[in-house]
């Protein structure tokens, strides 16, 4: 049984950092590629990052150069960095597993969810 806690979430200002963590409860990360998504009100849940089991990293366009997705098997976490924060950042940001080595930025393919945390990017 494997449970996803997002944490990290909350009030940044423009240009800001923050970083979020999703630990895995009850089941080892190291055989699932991890994704970060994100999803605001009246718009559809979009991939942000995503890691292979061996550590091969995709991001969408929006989040290239500012988003550093990375796994820590140790502590069985996978954490999301983000600098130069923009106010249309701001989404509820989840966590999600996929059985397969490689992944997707397709949130369809991914079998285990977080509840997500919520970031907001504002002055």
């Amino acid at each position: 049984q494997l449970r996803l806690v997002e944490s990290g979430g909350g009030l940044v200002q423009p240009g800001g950092s923050l970083s979020l963590s999703c630990a895995g409860l009850g089941y080892t990360l190291e055989h699932f590629a991890m994704g970060w998504f994100r999803q605001v009100p009246g718009k559809e849940r979009e991939g942000v990052a995503v890691i292979s089991t061996s550590g091969r990293t995709t991001y969408a366009d929006s989040a290239k150069g500012r988003f550093t997705i990375s796994r820590d098997n140790a502590k069985n976490t996978v954490s999301l960095q983000m600098n130069s924060l923009k106010p249309d950042d701001t989404a509820v940001y989840y966590c999600a597993a996929d059985g397969t080595p490689d992944g997707s930025l397709a949130e369809y393919v991914y079998d285990w969810w977080g509840q997500g945390t919520q970031v907001t990017v504002s002055s």
